[in-house]
């Protein structure tokens, strides 16, 4: 998995390449790429894993930052500002 970082650290989208949820939280990522500079994540295909698969397989799309957080799908272009900014 390629590492990335941000002014407030890393993010990491888990989900599948054959998730239409993920493709979603994918583009409301991308947009908020678009109003936070420096703000950028890696997508990791949970379906490479068994551990990812049976932590998040259930749950797909999940967001998560270096501290641990979680941001579960559903989520909205509110939640996700406030997920990164605090």
């Amino acid at each position: 998995m390629e590492e990335i970082r941000s002014a407030r650290g890393r993010y990491t989208l888990y989900g599948t390449s054959a998730c239409h949820l993920c493709e979603l939280a994918q583009e409301m990522l991308q947009q908020l790429a678009q109003v936070a500079p420096g703000f950028v994540y890696s997508a990791v295909d949970i379906s490479d894993s068994e551990e990812l698969f049976q932590r998040y397989g259930l749950r797909i799309p999940v967001l998560t930052d270096q501290r641990g957080r979680e941001l579960d799908w559903p989520f909205t272009p509110d939640q996700l500002w406030a997920f990164y900014r605090s």
